[in-house]
């Protein structure tokens, strides 16, 4: 291994790893923009949501439209992709023991993504981008809207490729031994598909510009759609990937989680690269200008070689928390490893609460809805902004949540504040959402429209009578909203404040509670002595068809089984509907 200059790196006291200094200040500066961006988004996030809840109906329609085109740009773009561009710079160099590649130009880049961003929320904010989050032609935004998002995807692209870079050199200087950590593996499918996506924002965004200056006369409407959901569905699939690399850190982190099979895991993550782009064709199913076939092909065999492919991480990362439970000694019973986690770390809380949602919660409805009959009656409903709450929002928010109060102590050298209130907000966040989630869903069961500002059709020359029950579904929606962004406001403060005004962390001890620093890092998941003795006892031939993992044997089976009664209730559902004689 080639030794580094000392005067480029520190040394974390926790895990022993050497840190560059500059990775760290752009891990640092990306992370504190994902907050901001968060911010943003969770206050407009609140108007929308007193909005659609019709009793209160809050905003007056050219707001609630401007503000949904601001919730969309800042949630699902400006915080994610900030938030992945530290995870890629620190699953690069942290976790490889790596320098970075270029960090002078990793700051330009960064410029390129702030200015991109800042000239985005300007068009936005100010009116001169009110087309949504989808900016659909022949709706046409000012010229500076779209030169902010190809500024932002352009640092972004070019940040990808610095992130391959350093990998390049963490192999040249032999920073790392054996093959490339499961969790860097995930990083890297991030980074691929964030390839495959950008280009395709590139292929639409940059005609769409001139189209705006008045360099070509038109953007044809149909072509636009295909290509933009290449990069607006893809780009929440780089959230995916992210998203389970971070499951896997944390399930190790936390407690000592292990992999149960290296080649398995890395093969569901090819299975993102291959087929997770065909899936953007479920956003499509009641687009009129594409053939049944096409739609048929994309959602069916190719969406569900992804799903397959999150289908074996929903497995691998449950069970491989409840097998590294196991050899650390906690064997008693089917659920004994899950009662006696950590549930006060809020790093472990979100891992799990952030599996359950985006899994039984988001999957399930994401494969009904993606079914071409289902989705016809389903998607101009509240019932698909219902399931991306469920993934994007749920899932994913609450994976990257629980790894900043592990990067907080690791990389900012903080103690994570209001420790207290730190431990309850996975909790306070995740039942937000999925009271808000059941609103949606249930709402839109009922036909409540998906985009509609206001579904009582005041002064329209006709109306639509709702069931009373929608009345009681979007009140438990905005109760669910408001809940979830009390716990979206929470991390923020508790991250700001730890950030920029908390108490400075020089040593972590082992072995004694500490106020402010997770679990994982004070007692350090570690397997029991006898670990071998219990794998073997764990893999014996007489435990019978559970093995060594029972207890998640028997949540994939409650899967299954909601999953199935879930999938026949829409059938049911559509039956009633489509009368055949």
């Amino acid at each position: 291994m080639t030794a580094p200059p000392a005067a480029s790196f520190r040394i974390c006291p926790a895990t022993g790893r050497t840190i560059h200094l500059q990775a760290e200040r752009l891990i640092k500066a990306n992370a504190v923009v994902a907050i901001v961006s968060l911010l943003v988004g969770a206050i407009a996030a609140l108007l929308l949501v007193l909005t659609r809840w019709q009793a209160v109906h809050l905003l007056p329609a050219v707001w609630y439209y401007r503000l949904l085109g601001v919730h969309g740009m800042n949630m699902l773009i400006f915080f994610i992709i900030y938030f992945e561009m530290a995870v890629l710079w620190f699953a690069s160099t942290v976790l490889l023991n790596a320098r970075p590649a270029a960090p002078k130009l990793g700051w330009v880049n960064f410029g390129l993504m702030l200015a991109g961003s800042l000239i985005v929320e300007w068009a936005q904010w100010s009116g001169h981008a009110d087309v949504l989050f989808t900016s659909y032609p022949p709706l046409k935004a000012h010229p500076l809207f779209y030169l902010g998002v190809i500024l932002f995807a352009v640092g972004a692209l070019l940040v990808v490729c610095q992130f391959f870079a350093t990998l390049v050199i963490a192999k040249r200087e032999k920073t790392y031994a054996g093959s490339m950590p499961l969790v860097v593996y995930g990083a890297v499918t991030a980074a691929i598909i964030a390839v495959i996506t950008l280009v395709h924002g590139a292929l639409i965004y940059v005609p769409t510009f001139l189209w705006s200056i008045g360099l070509i006369p038109t953007v044809d409407p149909q072509f636009y759609r295909l290509i933009w959901w290449a990069l607006g569905h893809s780009s929440q699939q780089i959230n995916v990937a992210a998203m389970v690399a971070i499951w896997y850190m944390l399930g190790g982190l936390t407690i000592g989680a292990v992999v149960l099979n290296e080649k398995v895991s890395r093969s569901a993550f090819v299975l993102y690269i291959l087929f997770i782009s065909m899936a953007s064709a479920h956003h499509l199913l009641v687009d009129p200008g594409f053939s049944s076939a096409w739609k048929i092909v994309n959602t069916s065999y190719f969406m569900y070689m992804a799903v397959l492919a999150s289908m074996v991480h929903g497995f691998t990362v449950p069970a491989g928390m409840e097998l590294g439970m196991r050899l650390r000694g906690f064997t008693d019973g089917l659920f004994g490893w899950l009662r006696r986690a950590p549930w006060g770390d809020p790093g472990f809380s979100s891992l799990v609460l952030s599996v359950i949602v985006f899994g039984f919660v988001g999957g399930i409805t994401g494969v009904t809805l993606g079914t071409e009959q289902i989705n016809i009656i389903a998607h101009n409903t509240l019932r698909i902004p219902g399931h991306f709450h469920s993934t994007v929002v749920s899932g994913t928010a609450l994976a990257f949540m629980g790894a900043t109060y592990y990067l907080l102590p690791l990389i900012f050298r903080r103690k994570v504040a209001f420790w207290g209130l730190a431990r309850l907000q996975p909790y306070l966040f995740a039942g937000g959402l999925l009271l808000l989630v059941m609103g949606m869903t249930f709402a839109g069961s009922f036909g409540v429209p998906r985009r509609h500002w206001d579904i009582s059709f005041s002064q329209a020359p006709f109306d639509v009578q709702f069931n009373p029950a929608v009345d009681l579904f979007l009140a438990v929606m905005g109760i669910g909203g408001i809940i979830a962004v009390i716990g979206a406001l929470s991390f923020i403060l508790i991250a700001v404040k730890s950030v920029f005004f908390g108490e400075a962390v020089t040593a972590i001890p082992q072995g004694a509670e500490i106020a402010g620093i997770p679990q994982g890092l004070t007692h350090p998941p570690v397997h029991a002595p006898n670990v071998d003795e219990i794998n073997e006892s764990l893999h014996a031939p007489g435990r019978g068809i559970a093995g060594a993992t029972p207890g998640t044997l028997v949540l994939v089976g409650v899967f299954l089984v909601a999953f199935m009664l879930y999938y026949f209730t829409n059938w049911k559902l559509l039956s009633f509907l489509w009368k055949i004689g």
